[in-house]
């Protein structure tokens, strides 16, 4: 999922009489136009299910293998990792184990959105990090330069378009958010709905170079099939169960039916428990809902403009993302991010019907001339999120273990500087990634269940009273704001 402000629903304890109402209440499509739209709507991931008759399978681990360098994880961090250290090293035998397959989890089912920031935002690493703000900024825009020219020239077919990004105002205290940068434009009601034809569009910021789109499912699989072809070892359905060893013995691997013994070792395991007990509060799995669309007709794309294809996203806490796909489906997530008590990661939480509902009526608030338009899918996905929204980096074994997770739903392009990050760290260099405040710094971790749950049930309560009050942040936000914990992106 692209982005995250928000967390949980809870029941609402303040009185709607004195909360201003979101355009999406004011303006609610009629309940028909929702329920028809989502009747035949098939509960898959698009991108999965787009791909799944094309993608290549590999076998799983049997035995015992003696290598190099292992990978742990095969979703977008793990790959470009595995990637680099074969690359790097052609004589290495680096491995990769997958517990399932080959991008299946938040690598495949995200929203296509591969932004430059590598900080979750600009103002999120300006907030932690003032003093590298500059270098993030910069090394952020290099890292995408870097994934495209990486993907034209080793022509991997993941529709990778460089289309930047509109941040839009669905309300009038958001206009007043709108400012210009270093590459970004502000645009006025009318230049706004001159881009992209929606009746909620107050104004916009508009960034050229920040955000590409992509096809997650067929980037995971490109980058697999290019892994492959330079010598890495892929092993899908072979779950590290275990990780263990000695400063001077190798390290070990678990798996059902195998075991590998490594030299070197990279965890690239997202939201799933992490192989390392240090870090096991150190990310939460927080779940985002997504819908797409049939593809629409040719009178219907007309009737919404978006010729340039801009990635999209609005301004509230609580907050949409949007795309357009080749084929002119429309992609709609975002809103509802939801943390199930006791931080699990569930198959049946994907399944939320009511928050499936509530994107349906939003997206038709945004685009009431799309009335009649059906879902032809909808998904969710688990997002890592950690308290500094953006990802994190850690070790053991004397550095021969090396561990990264905690992007927060912005890691489609951030997991490429990560690959960067760990392949420098395994090969002992200082560069100017490693010594970044950023990398060299670990998150306060998350409390134990019941307090994670109870503060994490406020902060999102308080996010949502903010959307309705104005923007205006309570004393909670104030103090997580000033602690470092807060968010503002």
């Amino acid at each position: 999922m692209r982005k995250f402000h928000s967390y949980v629903r809870i029941i609402d304890i303040a009185s709607e009489d004195t909360m201003h109402q979101t355009v999406f209440e004011s303006n609610r499509p009629a309940a028909k136009i929702v329920a028809d739209s989502l009747r035949d709507t098939k509960f898959e991931c698009y991108w999965i299910d787009d791909v799944a008759d094309s993608v290549a399978r590999y076998p799983e681990l049997t035995g015992n293998q003696v290598v190099d360098d292992a990978v742990v994880g095969g979703g977008f961090a793990g790959l470009w990792t595995a990637i680099k250290l074969k690359t790097e090293h052609p004589d290495h035998r680096v491995v990769l184990l997958e517990a399932k397959l080959v991008g299946w989890a938040a690598s495949g089912r995200n929203g296509g959105f591969c932004e430059a920031s590598i900080t979750h935002g600009e103002s999120n690493g300006e907030s932690r990090w003032p003093k590298e703000a500059e270098k993030l900024f910069r090394m952020g825009h290099e890292n995408l330069d870097e994934m495209e020219k990486f993907i034209v020239e080793n022509k991997l077919d993941a529709e990778f378009e460089r289309t930047g990004v509109l941040s839009v105002a669905n309300a009038p205290h958001q206009v007043a958010w709108l400012e210009e940068g270093e590459d970004s434009v502000v645009l006025s009601k009318e230049e706004a709905q001159a881009r992209i034809k929606s009746p909620t569009f107050l104004g916009a910021t508009f960034s050229a170079r920040e955000n590409a789109i992509l096809h997650p499912a067929k980037l995971a699989a490109e980058l697999a099939r290019h892994a492959a072809s330079i010598g890495v070892e892929i092993y899908e359905n072979s779950l590290v169960q275990d990780l263990h060893g000695k400063a001077d013995q190798p390290i070990v691997l678990q798996t059902p039916k195998g075991t590998v013994r490594a030299k070197r070792a990279a965890l690239c395991t997202n939201v799933f428990p992490s192989l390392l007990k240090r870090y096991a509060l150190h990310t939460i799995p927080v779940y985002d809902y997504v819908l797409m669309t049939e593809p629409l007709t040719d009178e219907q794309v007309a009737s919404i403009g978006w010729e340039g294809r801009e990635g999209l996203a609005d301004m509230a806490n609580q907050f949409h993302y949007s795309r357009m796909t080749p084929d002119n489906r429309i992609l709609w997530g975002g809103y509802d991010a939801i943390y199930y008590t006791g931080g699990k990661v569930r198959a049946e939480y994907e399944d939320r019907m009511e928050s499936h509902e509530k994107l349906a009526s939003h997206f038709f608030t945004t685009f009431p001339q799309l009335a009649g338009v059906k879902f032809s899918h909808r998904w969710a996905g688990a997002v890592d999120s950690s308290t500094r929204f953006c990802a994190f980096f850690g070790s053991a074994l004397g550095g021969r273990v090396q561990y990264v997770a905690g992007f927060t739903g912005l890691g489609v392009g951030a997991t490429h500087f990560a690959a960067d990050v760990i392949a420098d760290r395994l090969n002992g260099r200082k560069t100017e990634r490693t010594e970044l405040e950023m990398v060299r710094q670990v998150p306060v971790p998350f409390p134990p269940e019941p307090i994670a749950s109870m503060g994490i049930n406020f902060t999102r309560w308080s996010m949502d009273r903010a959307d309705h009050n104005e923007g205006k942040r309570n004393i909670l936000l104030k103090t997580l704001d000033a602690l470092g914990l807060g968010f503002d992106s």
